[in-house]
């Protein structure tokens, strides 16, 4: 018994501390849940049911905001689920950066939506960062519930980008961006050994916090939704 007790202890020890979601993090997976209904809601500026069918990953970076101190440039931090083994994965955290986007953002922040429609586009995701429109091809996404037209880009780019502005939804160019996991938020909600890649495939039956309910709600809902009747 004692043997037990002690082999049951060091395996305690050994889990990673996991500490609750910073005010950063929870805002980051309300925001997420609310922007990705109403776009998914939209009736006439939504992401079309057959792309969010096709749909690998979804990212959402709420608020992404132009940079003060850095000339021309805009950061912003979100989250990512992924589709595995038939349902939405728990989120990770990302972070998105770039250089500047003039005048096709047209306000001082705006709501970005990605979807990663493939493989490809997920591995190298998952690799560390991606710079978009050079290590993964992006495309400003088609709009319209039912839209089935599509540009060739759109049609063979590994991932599809939407924003909205001042409560206006549209496509948007991405390239040049640079997106990846963003590893001190992970650390702190998932473990310090935990890797982007581990919560996507759920090694070791991760969880979402308690905190990314607006999120994976959102999920669940589009999921029910899409079904077949």
């Amino acid at each position: 018994m004692r043997i037990a007790a002690t082999v049951c202890a060091l395996s305690v020890a050994a889990l990673p501390a996991l500490a609750a979601p910073s005010k950063d993090e929870v805002k980051r997976l309300s925001n997420a849940g609310a922007i990705l209904t109403e776009l998914r809601n939209a009736p006439d500026k939504g992401i079309p049911d057959n792309l969010w069918k096709k749909a690998q990953c979804v990212v959402v970076i709420p608020s992404m905001k132009k940079v003060a101190f850095v000339v021309g440039g805009e950061y912003g931090s979100g989250v990512m689920s992924c589709r595995t083994a038939g349902a939405w994965s728990s989120p990770v955290f990302m972070q998105l950066a770039k250089g500047s986007w003039g005048l096709q953002i047209g306000g001082e922040e705006v709501d970005l939506v990605l979807l990663v429609m493939n493989k490809r586009g997920v591995d190298k995701l998952l690799a560390d960062k991606v710079t978009l429109g050079g290590d993964a091809a992006v495309a400003a996404g088609p709009l319209g519930r039912s839209a089935t037209a599509a540009t060739d880009a759109q049609m063979s780019a590994e991932m599809l980008a939407y924003s909205r502005a001042q409560g206006v939804f549209a496509g948007i160019d991405l390239s040049g961006g640079v997106l990846r996991p963003d590893k001190d938020a992970d650390a702190r909600v998932y473990g310090a050994n935990t890797k982007a890649a581990d919560v996507i495939a759920g090694a070791g039956h991760v969880k979402a916090p308690a905190e990314a309910a607006p999120f994976t709600a959102a999920l669940r809902a589009d999921a029910a939704q899409s079904r077949p009747q």
